[in-house]
């Protein structure tokens, strides 16, 4: 089944207002950057975006928050992002922080089909408050729930026309496990190939969790936060 669509707008036909979206990638490693700006473009707004971080102002995910698009964000970091540290704390903006090994852990749930599961991460701290707890051969468990979202938007290096797809080192990050969690999965890709030409061993997406692909049609893959070492000679 040739899943392909012609462009990043075409791919996004069905989103809405109001809709929970699942954002895949590390900081701005692995950002579905082609279907985010069509995201901005189209305007949909009132969206509640389950992602490990939101982006910097102006990049990633900061496009959607710059435009006033979203109305809640589910994630781990908040990173170097001024407009989000301004919308939180003027109420402006709905946040829930999620630890993160936990949060990739509730997308995996909600891609495999499993109603929760008990983690000792965050007992005894705000993050177990309201949640149900219990004891475990001695230790105290917090209860967690899965986390399924209406579109799931990721990014992958290589991909077919079936929607198999191969990430690359920190890329893979949440988008793997976000592509089984989507009601609608689109993913984007920098290679598009045709069916038969991936290696089998090295898929990390079979194409049944993917409903739409795209080939990215340009990449800046820009660095959240540049960090250099002194030239011989400075301090």
């Amino acid at each position: 089944m040739d899943k392909t669509y012609p462009s990043a707008e075409a791919a996004i036909e069905g989103m809405r207002d109001g809709i929970r979206l699942m954002s895949g990638g590390f900081g701005l490693c692995g950002n579905p950057e082609n279907l985010i700006k069509a995201i901005a473009k189209a305007g949909h707004r009132e969206l509640d975006i389950i992602s490990n971080n939101c982006g910097i102002d102006g990049v990633g995910l900061g496009l959607l928050l710059d435009a006033g698009q979203v109305r809640s964000m589910t994630g781990s970091y908040v990173g170097e992002n001024k407009t989000f540290e301004r919308l939180f704390l003027s109420g402006e903006l709905e946040v829930t922080l999620v630890p993160q090994g936990t949060l990739a852990e509730r997308i995996r749930a909600g891609g495999a089909g499993i109603g929760g599961f008990y983690t000792p991460t965050g007992y005894g701290t705000p993050v177990a408050e309201g949640k149900e707890v219990r004891e475990i051969d001695g230790r105290w468990y917090v209860f967690e729930m899965p986390l399924r979202a209406d579109f799931a938007i990721v990014k992958a290096w290589r991909g077919d026309r079936h929607g198999n797809l191969v990430f690359r080192q920190t890329a893979n990050n949440f988008n793997q496990v976000m592509a089984t969690a989507g009601a609608v999965t689109i993913a984007e890709v920098e290679e598009l190939v045709e069916p038969g030409e991936l290696d089998p061993g090295q898929v990390h997406t079979p194409g049944i969790y993917v409903d739409r692909i795209i080939r990215g049609e340009s990449y800046d893959k820009p660095i959240e936060f540049r960090t250099t070492r002194p030239a011989q000679g400075e301090a």
